[in-house]
C-alpha cells in the first residue's frame, strides 16, 4: 500500500513511525515533511494547505490511503477534496472539523447538548466585549474563535490584561479573521488531561490519557507554547473519571455531531479539566495533539493503519484498540528564545542509537547535514515500567542530541510524579 501523511512536525513523524510497523505498507509519502521525517518517509515539497496540489499528487501517485494530520487542512476541506477523487482518508470532513475550527461553534454545541464546559459569552463587537470584562470574574479566559496556531487563548489575570487581549485579537487582528468573534469564559481550576480518541462516528475508543506541559519554562512559567513535553498516562485520569467522561462527554459529543449532520470520523481530541464539579471540556481538537501523539502512539499495541481504516469504514467496534501498561515521557528540545524569536540553521546531530525514539519537528536537510529549522526542533520519547524511569531515560536522550542554542524544560513529568 502507498500511504500519504500530510503535515510536517513531530506529530507527523510519530504517526509515520507507527504506520511503518503496519502490515502491508510499502511506501509512505509526507507532504511537506521535514529533514528528520525524510529518514522514515519520502518527503514531497507540497504545503499541507495547498489542497489542489496535495490532491493532484495523491491522484498521480495512486495513493491508497491518506492521513490528514494538522488542523488547517482539515478545516479547509482536505479530506473532502481527497474523498471526491476516491482516496480514503483518516480525518474529519470540513463540516465536522469545525469542532476545532470555531470555538463559538463548539461552545454552542456543548451548551445545546448539555456537555459540561465553562460558562461563556460570545462577542463579535469589541465595545461589547470590553464592557463585559469590566464586570467579569477574574481571572477570565479570552479565546479567538478560529484557528490561531494554538496561541489564540489568553488567560487574563486582571482587567488591563483582559482589555489588552480583546484589543489585540479583535481590533489589531493579531490572529487575522480568527479573531472576528471571541469567546470569553470562566476560568476553570483543576488538573488538565488530554484524551485523544479514535472514532468512526458511531463508536469511540479513547487512547491512553496524557499530560501536556504548555509553558516555555520550568514550574509552568514563561509563555504558552505548542507544548514542551508530555507524559502518559495522566495520573489524574482515574478509571472512575474515565467512565464519567465516556458517559457525559465522549459519547454525547459524537451523538451531538451526528444530530447536527456533522458526523466526525478520525481522531477527536478532548482537552479536559478535572474540576471540583467533575470533568469539563476546555477544548476540542479535530486531530492528534502535538506533542501528545509522541507519547500516545509509542504505547499503542496493534496495527495503527487497521485502526485508522476502521474509523474511515465505520467498523471501529470490531477492532481492538489496546495500549501497553507502561509509562511514556516525551521531552521537547527547542531553540532558545522559542516561542518568540530564535535562531535556526544550526547543525543537528542525533546519535544512531536513539533515532527510533526521536520525533523531529523543525529541521531541514542541506548538503548531507541536518539543520535546525524551527522553534520546537524535536522530541525524545522513552517508555518504561515506571514514570520516573521513563522521565530519566527521556532526559538521557535529550542530552545526547546536539545543536547550538538547545533549550528544554528540566521538569517534565514532575507534576505527574507528585500526583
Amino acid at each position: 500500500m502507498k500511504l500519504m501523511v500530510i503535515g510536517s512536525g513531530g506529530r507527523e513523524h510519530a504517526i509515520i513511525k507507527s504506520l511503518r510497523k503496519s502490515a502491508g505498507v510499502d511506501e509512505i509519502y509526507c507532504l511537506p515533511g521535514n529533514g528528520g521525517i525524510a529518514q522514515d518517509a519520502t518527503c514531497v515539497d507540497i504545503g499541507a494547505t495547498d489542497i489542489d496540489n496535495v490532491v493532484k499528487f495523491a491522484v498521480e501517485e495512486k495513493i491508497d490511503y491518506a492521513v490528514v494530520a494538522p488542523d488547517d487542512p482539515l478545516v479547509l476541506g482536505a479530506v473532502d477534496a481527497l474523498n471526491a477523487q476516491g482516496i480514503p482518508c483518516f480525518g474529519p470532513t470540513a463540516n465536522a472539523a469545525i469542532i476545532e475550527g470555531s470555538k463559538v461553534f463548539s461552545k454552542n454545541l456543548m451548551k445545546k447538548y448539555g456537555i459540561p464546559t465553562a460558562k461563556y459569552e460570545v462577542f463579535d463587537e469589541p465595545a461589547k466585549a470590553l464592557e463585559y470584562v469590566e464586570e467579569a470574574p477574574l481571572p477570565t479566559v479570552i479565546k479567538a474563535d478560529g484557528l490561531a496556531l494554538g496561541k489564540g487563548v489568553i488567560i487574563a489575570e486582571d482587567r488591563d490584561a483582559a482589555r489588552q487581549a480583546i484589543r489585540e485579537i479583535m481590533e489589531n487582528k493579531k490572529f487575522g479573521d480568527s479573531g472576528n468573534q471571541i469567546v470569553i469564559e470562566e476560568f476553570l481550576e483543576g488538573p488538565e488531561v488530554s484524551v485523544l480518541s479514535f472514532t468512526d462516528g458511531k463508536t469511540v475508543k479513547p487512547m491512553v490519557s496524557s499530560m501536556d506541559h504548555k509553558r516555555a519554562k520550568d514550574n509552568d512559567e514563561g509563555l504558552n507554547t505548542g507544548g514542551m513535553g508530555t507524559v502518559a498516562p495522566n495520573p489524574y485520569y482515574t478509571d472512575a473519571i474515565a467512565s464519567q467522561c465516556m458517559e457525559q462527554i465522549f459519547i454525547p459529543t459524537i451523538e451531538a455531531m451526528n444530530d447536527e449532520g456533522r458526523t466526525f470520523k478520525g481522531c477527536l481530541y478532548f482537552g479536559l479539566m478535572i474540576t471540583k464539579d467533575g470533568p469539563k471540556v476546555i477544548e476540542y481538537n479535530c486531530r492528534f495533539g502535538d506533542p501528545e501523539t509522541q507519547v500516545v502512539l509509542p504505547l499503542l499495541e496493534g496495527d495503527l493503519l487497521k485502526i485508522m481504516q476502521a474509523c474511515t469504514n465505520e467498523t471501529l467496534e470490531n477492532v481492538d484498540v489496546k495500549f501497553a501498561d507502561k509509562h511514556a515521557c516525551c521531552v521537547i528540545a527547542a531553540s532558545d528564545g522559542y516561542p518568540e524569536s530564535y535562531e535556526k540553521g544550526f547543525e543537528l546531530t542525533i546519535p544512531e542509537e536513539i533515532e527510533d525514539n526521536v520525533y523531529v519537528a523543525g529541521a531541514k536537510a542541506e548538503d548531507g547535514k541536518l539543520l535546525t529549522n524551527g522553534g520546537r526542533v524535536l522530541g525524545c520519547t522513552a517508555i518504561a515500567d515506571s514514570l520516573q524511569e521513563a522521565i530519566d531515560k527521556a532526559y538521557e536522550m535529550v542530552e545526547k542530541v546536539e545543536f547550538e542554542n538547545k533549550f528544554y524544560r528540566t521538569d517534565i513529568g514532575k507534576r505527574a510524579l507528585k500526583a
